[in-house]
């Protein structure tokens, strides 16, 4: 997708503000950030149009290793040779930050941090992440919640099971409560992913109804949730009307997060604009 296929694309859909936020795993990345960010400027974007990062949660050792320059291509950071329980990190600093002048920071759990494929080693390690994200001081909303990609997918590419697909109550209750109480405290976001989690053709229908009103219970206790399209394709074709008419179903009001114009990080409006990223 161009940036200017984008502008127009958001433009004719009615969405006011929004941003793009392209993926960094580690400082690896970074040359594709600065070309990001040179085709963002070439459009001469509106105040309305945000320049944002989506990062990963990633271990110190990883970056570490990376930055001896001992791997070759670690586009996704390494996935293996890490040990459970290690030490979280970001690939991005404050001065990264200033350089490339993001505007805001989407921080996600992409993958285990070096546990086994068990269900409840999985879960533990998924929410250390993401208390790690919602509690970090550079970010700003903490990307899809309980997002699972790979491991346990049958033929089809479809999650039946696994890791909480057909119980997505094997999650602890105090779990939810204490990453609610953590965002809520730091002022950080959750994001509603549309592509990735509520229109994701691979998840069970069952565990869609289920994690809405997850996302619903957040914004009960204080939470402020922000929409993310996850648009990963050509041109920006995510269904907000069925998003909308999903969100409604669920009583999650529209009282969405969105970065204004000359607003400080951390401190959103309180503008109900969607924005889309």
């Amino acid at each position: 997708m161009t940036l200017s296929d984008l502008v127009r694309e958001a433009e004719a859909k009615g969405i006011r503000d929004f941003g793009i936020t392209d993926h960094l795993h580690t400082p690896y990345n970074l040359p594709d950030i600065a070309r990001s960010r040179k085709e963002f400027l070439a459009i001469d974007p509106s105040p309305h149009f945000h320049f944002g990062i989506e990062v990963s949660c990633v271990s110190q050792w990883e970056l570490d290793e990376i930055a001896s320059g001992q791997h070759d291509r670690p586009v996704y950071g390494l996935r293996t040779g890490g040990r459970g329980g290690c030490d979280l990190a970001i690939g991005i600093t404050a001065e990264t930050l200033a350089e490339y002048q993001i505007e805001y920071v989407v921080g996600g759990t992409h993958w285990a941090m070096y546990v086994p494929f068990e269900r409840m080693a999985i879960i533990r390690d998924y929410h250390r992440q993401n208390m790690f994200l919602a509690t970090h001081p550079l970010v700003d909303i903490v990307a899809h919640p309980w997002w699972w990609m790979g491991h346990w997918k049958d033929r089809n590419g479809d999650y039946r099971a696994e890791p909480w697909f057909d119980d997505f109550s094997v999650i602890p209750k105090s779990m939810h409560q204490e990453f609610a109480a953590a965002a809520k405290e730091h002022h950080t976001a959750v994001e509603i992913n549309i592509a990735a989690n509520l229109l994701n053709p691979h998840y069970p229908e069952g565990f869609i109804y289920r994690y809405l009103e997850y996302l619903a219970e957040l914004q009960s206790q204080g939470v402020r949730l922000s929409i993310g399209s996850d648009c990963h394709t050509a041109h920006y074709d995510i269904d907000f009307e069925k998003t909308s008419r999903m969100l409604e179903s669920a009583g999650i009001t529209d009282d969405f997060w969105c970065l204004a114009p000359g607003t400080d990080r951390k401190g959103p409006s309180r503008n109900t604009s969607v924005s889309g990223g």
